[in-house]
């Protein structure tokens, strides 16, 4: 019984020590993708601020622009967003790797 007394006041304490996101705030990458997340971005044109935006959006740390003919590596990586544009720079798919 002491050892089940001794480790939920372990774990609680190191719950207390645990950091809140402040409310309002922007939420850190979790580098995680989601790309569901970005589904608003499909048909908008790519610059700096929608990719910025699908970064946090998706949780991704890292994006890739993809256009038609471009060469990528096959590497999957999960913390990053693919953005496929179309010959005009307008969005057309949001995938991670």
């Amino acid at each position: 019984m002491s050892r089940l007394v001794l480790t939920a006041a372990l774990l609680l304490s190191l719950t207390a020590c645990a950091t809140a996101p402040q409310a309002g705030g922007p939420m850190p990458p979790s580098g995680q993708c989601n790309a569901e997340g970005a589904r608003w971005a499909i048909g908008r044109g790519v610059d700096d601020d929608t990719t910025n935006r699908i970064l946090r959006d998706t949780g991704s740390r890292d994006a890739r622009v993809l256009t038609p003919g471009s060469a990528a590596t096959m590497d999957y990586r999960g913390d990053r967003i693919n953005i496929d544009v179309n010959e005009r720079g307008a969005i057309t798919g949001l995938r991670c790797g």
